[in-house]
């Protein structure tokens, strides 16, 4: 064969391998076009409506307010405690739900560790000496606002007459007219960390965690007066 026939040949033949190779890089992106295009589009949740809790002194109800506290044992277990009983007020300021507040009174007779010989051991000189410091308490020193219906409060926790700052994160889970009762209620709940060394009960620790996790829940409700409880009593003898 001619060698300039073969040489033309031969590069005409590269030619054509080189030019398919184009094209299949250059039909690639489509695919993947095509892949994205039949691939869902991931919807966003939609932001949670703020919810409404009307102005006034809301009472807590113990019967649906727990105030749990959770420390490490050995790093073995997480036991819990809960301090039951408890009773206060939230002040609330539709206005401005800055400047609401909050007080609280925590009776520690009702402190249960889910355990008889662990409750009496709490309540010894070991821990909260009871029978000598039969109360702590909580009043906020501030409220601000930290997202739709959430706050950070800031107050004093007492425990065995010892004050320290304590931070809780808070979240309004809901308000309005309870059911049964006709009067406004709202609930919260809200976590925050102490130390318990700061209030004198630190006995094994670290080995038994100095840092408690709090968790509390909450339900309060406008107490009834003339206006409200007339009403109220109404409906009930109409059903």
């Amino acid at each position: 064969m001619n060698r300039k026939i073969f040489n033309t040949t031969v590069l005409s033949a590269a030619l054509v391998v080189a030019l398919g190779a184009c094209r299949q890089e250059g039909a690639a992106p489509p695919v993947a076009d095509a892949a994205a295009a039949t691939t869902p589009a991931v919807q966003a949740e939609p932001a949670k409506p703020a919810i409404a809790v009307a102005s006034g002194t809301y009472k807590l109800d113990p019967a649906h307010t727990m105030v749990l506290a959770q420390w490490s044992h050995l790093g073995f277990s997480n036991p819990t405690a809960n301090f039951g009983d408890t009773s206060g007020t939230i002040t609330w300021d539709a206005a401005n739900p800055t400047a609401s507040k909050v007080e609280v009174t925590i009776p520690l007779s009702g402190l249960r560790s889910f355990s008889d010989d662990f409750n009496k051991h709490l309540s010894s000189a070991d821990f909260f000496d009871v029978a000598k410091f039969p109360e702590a308490s909580f009043k906020s020193t501030s409220v601000t606002a930290a997202g739709t219906n959430k706050y950070t409060v800031v107050g004093d926790l007492t425990i065995k007459n010892i004050t320290k700052p304590v931070t809780l994160d808070v979240t309004v889970n809901g308000a309005g007219e309870h059911p049964m009762a006709k009067l406004q209620a709202v609930g919260f709940d809200a976590t925050g960390t102490v130390k318990r060394s700061d209030y004198g009960l630190d006995m094994a620790a670290p080995m038994v965690s100095d840092e408690v996790k709090l968790r509390i829940t909450t339900e309060a409700m406008i107490e009834a007066t003339a206006d409200t409880a007339a009403p109220a009593a109404a409906e009930a003898e109409a059903k």
